[in-house]
């Protein structure tokens, strides 16, 4: 499967900004999708994941509250929309594939998932 992270750009703090990741190449139904991010100098972290029923979402700390995950299994796409940005929000995402099919959870270790898009930047000036 080939992953495509689109949707960034440059926002001011307080601005919304949806994020969208298509998949090719074979159907992501089955399959958790997830949001990760990495700043300059800083770790990859866990920004959301979906289950692929979308019965489970699981939200990073940061986001909590600001920040919605969705899928559309038809359009093969996983969405994530972003309220009230702040300049901390400012990195680079990715959105990424769990290696296992099925399993109706949404892990937060970037180890479990094996398909990655190539990114797409948000930049949040304050």
């Amino acid at each position: 499967v080939q992953l495509q992270a689109y949707g960034g750009g440059l926002v001011q703090a307080g601005d919304s900004l949806t994020l969208s990741c298509a998949a090719s190449g074979r159907t992501i139904s089955g399959y958790t999708l997830g949001w990760f991010r990495q700043a300059p100098g800083k770790e990859r972290e866990f920004v959301a994941g979906i289950s692929w029923s979308g019965g489970r979402i699981f939200y990073g700390d940061s986001v909590k509250g600001r920040f919605t995950i969705s899928r559309d299994n038809a359009k093969n796409t996983v969405f994530l929309q972003m309220n009230s940005l702040k300049p901390e929000d400012t990195a680079v995402y990715y959105c990424a594939e769990d290696r296992a099919r099925w399993r109706d959870v949404v892990l937060t270790d970037a180890k479990e998932y094996v398909y990655w898009g190539q990114g797409t930047q948000v930049t949040v000036s304050s």
